[in-house]
């Protein structure tokens, strides 16, 4: 089911990014990103008290807290950035420059959770990293 889930996100991800560069004309990026933000709060809390998840709030722990307030503030600081991006740039590059955060992750997941570094991973990162470069020629 996972693989159905990254694969929506994947199709949702490409949307934002057509749908921001075109509703970001003549917007100040940092505004542009607010107002976004502001619909996904209503979004995302309206999914939580839909599904009753609301009720998970008091089992969370301070490391919970503490990590999630952290991704906040890194997902706030990446959409700034994206935007800002993507007001005075071509998405068609942007997105590809964006896109090789998947190989930061995956060596932060290696250092930082443990995750396995496999050969299969060191490929895939090397062929996304040149895939990223031939884009921007």
């Amino acid at each position: 089911m996972w693989k159905l889930y990254a694969i929506l996100s994947a199709l949702f991800a490409a949307l934002t990014s057509i749908l921001a560069k075109i509703g970001i004309k003549g917007v100040d990026s940092n505004l542009a990103t607010a107002i976004r933000t502001v619909v996904i709060i209503f979004l995302s809390w309206g999914i939580v008290f839909l599904t009753g998840a609301q009720s998970g709030i008091k089992d969370l722990t301070k490391q919970n807290w503490i990590f999630l307030i952290l991704s906040g503030i890194a997902t706030g600081l990446s959409w700034m950035f994206y935007y800002k991006a993507i007001s005075i740039g071509d998405v068609s590059k942007v997105a590809p420059i964006d896109k090789s955060s998947i190989v930061l992750t995956l060596i932060l997941s290696f250092l930082i959770l443990g995750e396995k570094f496999t050969l299969k991973t060191i490929i895939a990162s090397v062929l996304i990293i040149a895939g990223t470069f031939v884009m921007l020629l």
